[in-house]
């Protein structure tokens, strides 16, 4: 793809200069595949180019100089390729779909990334514990979970996370703003990685199984989970009595019984409970809300134990006795 030459060029540079769909300049990337010299070297740092244009767009680095603005956000680029990449998170435009589950993206390595996730593919090795993982960045988040290393650090609340982007969700959590909705459930979520992580449910993409029973799942973390039912392992352990449980969250819930906190109160009678699920339970006496249904018969229920006693205790009138 060609770009027509800018009035604001500087006046040695090849007014054909091509770019991929990433912004990446395609002279470069030739260059470098065929093996060719690199005449053009800078006086600033020493590192040399094959093309002049690829010298004089390196130099905007050391000079500050930046051409292509951004009319909506003010945001500038040293190439009209990367401003044009970048117009598109203004225009939504998202040309990189992936052909099995529909997911698109912005940037064309992002979906190679993605591809990953359906192929298996892995290929960057962590070498000390031989886990792989499908990108260089997660590899090394990784890596610090063997030095112990967490130098991202919440103000508010003291916790501690291996990278800034969990830092950066994490601090969402304390605003209790949910800003990003399901285009499909309407259900909304503090991150838009949680977001595009509860996606995969309504995409149907399950590319984790479990090595005991081949049960599926869309997300690594809830594999991790379900197969300490199969390996009874319980990592996380409270402090004040030694009991221990198989997820994070499970302890969490127990501690509330040794602190006493209630966080979620009934909007209804003001009453308190430790865990969301109860409090959702307990507005139904309110609310007279009947969410789970006889597939049978059609008659609905208040609470789960109540539909699971008119199935197996055949309560069910069309049910055969």
């Amino acid at each position: 793809m060609e770009f027509e030459e800018e009035p604001c060029r500087m006046r040695d540079e090849d007014p054909e200069e091509q770019t991929d769909e990433d912004g990446k300049d395609v002279g470069q990337k030739q260059a470098r595949k065929n093996g060719a010299k690199k005449p053009f070297t800078c006086s600033d740092c020493g590192k040399s180019y094959s093309r002049k244009p690829d010298l004089n767009r390196h130099m905007r680095f050391h000079t500050g100089e930046r051409l292509f603005t951004c009319t909506p956000c003010g945001k500038v680029f040293t190439e009209k390729g990367k401003l044009d990449v970048h117009m598109r998170v203004h225009t939504g435009e998202r040309p990189f779909t992936c052909t099995q589950c529909g997911q698109s993206y912005i940037h064309k390595p992002d979906l190679k990334r993605h591809m990953r996730v359906h192929t298996g593919e892995k290929p960057y090795t962590c070498t000390q514990c031989g886990k792989s993982f499908i990108d260089t960045q997660t590899l090394k988040s990784h890596m610090k979970a063997h030095t112990g290393e967490k130098p991202f650090t919440c103000t508010q609340c003291g916790k501690s996370f291996v990278s800034q982007s969990f830092l950066k969700d994490h601090l969402l959590s304390h605003t209790g703003v949910k800003s990003f909705r399901c285009d499909q459930c309407d259900k909304t979520f503090a991150t838009a990685t949680n977001c595009r992580r509860h996606l995969k449910v309504h995409a149907g993409v399950k590319p984790h199984f479990c090595s005991f029973c081949e049960k599926t799942f869309a997300h690594l973390q809830k594999l991790k989970e379900h197969e300490r039912i199969h390996t009874g392992l319980k990592p996380y352990a409270c402090l004040d009595c030694g009991k221990s449980y198989t997820t994070s969250s499970g302890l969490k819930t127990h501690q509330m019984i040794h602190t006493g906190e209630k966080p979620y109160m009934c909007s209804h009678c003001e009453k308190c409970f430790a865990v969301l699920s109860s409090l959702k339970s307990h507005e139904r006496v309110h609310t007279g809300e009947k969410p789970f249904q006889c597939s049978s018969c059609g008659k609905y229920f208040a609470y789960h134990p109540g539909l699971h006693a008119h199935i197996k205790k055949k309560r069910c009138p069309k049910l055969p006795k």
